[in-house]
């Protein structure tokens, strides 16, 4: 009987915007790896036309772009079924975040690296701290541009490596005013909007806390394993008492559109403080089915939503929600909740401001933050 394949490894090369150098950064990492010795191969770049990374990406091997046919024209994508077949020990693939085209076999691209990780293959790639799931909102907030394609953050957690590549935003505008990141006319237009300096500062600070956090993630996981491995310890005790986190955050989820921001906050503040993070939805029945159509697709997009960000769902009934979340956070021992302050005048009382005093008063004894929606 076969063993399965050793997972392969995940390194991130993360910057703040395009042009910074992260693909450059990625191939010249490629190039070493070769001349070690080690069997790589190009599964997807993309140049944006720049010709100083279409001259690095030469001496490497590229597999060819799948190509998908869709609305008359053809698209090239990850031939992620070419590169198994190669089985190289390091596959190179650009833009992380990507959307794959409609008719391709998974939806983001992301998605494809799993498959490759799991097939033990080594995995480089590149993404932009704007691409952040938990970041959404805190980008539109101070860009005005709401990011689309987004990965979530277990997804990036994962990844045995995350290597900040860093520009000052001066130098940056100096690369996009010489026509070095896009042609004149599209850099024109882009420091008119993305790339306005005061932009590129908000986004690099991110990016560079970013980092921080996942260097200290690594770190305080390569601590419990070292301290797990002492002679004369019990390891499973000790690794148990090591990582049981002391925080346990507790969201409520609703229909109402501030839901997706509560949702990121919560799990954002959940991972900073290394705790389990649950979500909940109230229902006086318990029956999904028995909302108006409207109001159900928006709960049970929210509800997907925490799932796909691995936020333990549960669905509660009870005819006060404020009484029915209290008792379970206490039978969870949670010690935050997290609530929306909506503005939508037509809900009922039980979920509007009443519901957020009667929490407070309740939960006495567990930390309630009120979450209000950020506003440009």
């Amino acid at each position: 009987m076969s063993e399965s394949p050793r997972r392969g490894t995940l390194k991130i090369f993360l910057g703040y915007a395009a042009g910074v150098g992260k693909t450059y950064q990625m191939l010249d990492e490629a190039h070493k790896l070769k001349n070690e010795g080690v069997d790589v191969v190009v599964g997807y770049f993309e140049p944006h036309g720049r010709q100083d990374t279409i001259t690095k990406a030469q001496g490497l091997e590229i597999i060819p772009r799948r190509k998908i046919e869709y609305r008359g024209a053809l698209f090239g994508e990850t031939d992620v079924e070419a590169i198994l077949a190669r089985r190289p020990q390091v596959c190179v693939i650009d833009e992380f975040a990507h959307t794959n085209i409609p008719g391709s076999q998974r939806a983001k691209r992301w998605e494809d690296v799993q498959v490759l990780l799991e097939a033990g293959i080594n995995v480089l790639t590149t993404m932009n701290v704007q691409h952040l799931e938990s970041l959404n909102d805190q980008v539109w907030q101070f860009t005005g541009i709401r990011v689309r394609e987004t990965i979530p953050d277990w997804v990036v957690k994962q990844a045995d490596e995350v290597v900040m590549v860093d520009l000052p935003p001066q130098a940056l505008l100096n690369r996009l005013m010489r026509g070095v990141v896009y042609a004149p006319e599209k850099a024109r237009q882009a420091m008119e909007n993305f790339f306005k300096e005061s932009t590129l500062v908000a986004l690099r600070e991110l990016a560079i806390r970013q980092t921080a956090h996942e260097v200290d993630l690594r770190q305080s996981a390569q601590d419990q394993t070292q301290t797990t491995g002492l002679p004369g310890s019990s390891p499973d005790s000790l690794s148990a008492a090591r990582i049981q986190p002391t925080d346990r955050i507790l969201i409520l989820v609703t229909e109402d559109p501030s839901s997706a921001a509560l949702i990121r906050r919560g799990k954002r503040v959940a991972d900073y403080l290394k705790a389990d993070c649950f979500a909940v939805c109230v229902l006086s029945d318990g029956n999904p089915r028995q909302i108006p159509a409207g109001q159900r697709e928006a709960l049970e997009r929210h509800m997907n939503f925490a799932r796909n960000l691995h936020i333990e769902l549960s669905m509660l009934q009870g005819e006060d929600v404020a009484q029915t979340l209290v008792d379970f956070a206490r039978q969870h021992k949670v010690t935050q909740i997290f609530l929306a302050r909506t503005k939508q005048k037509n809900w009922p009382i039980a979920f509007g401001r009443g519901l957020v005093e009667r929490v407070v008063r309740l939960a006495h004894d567990i930390q309630v933050t009120i979450v209000a929606e950020r506003r440009r």
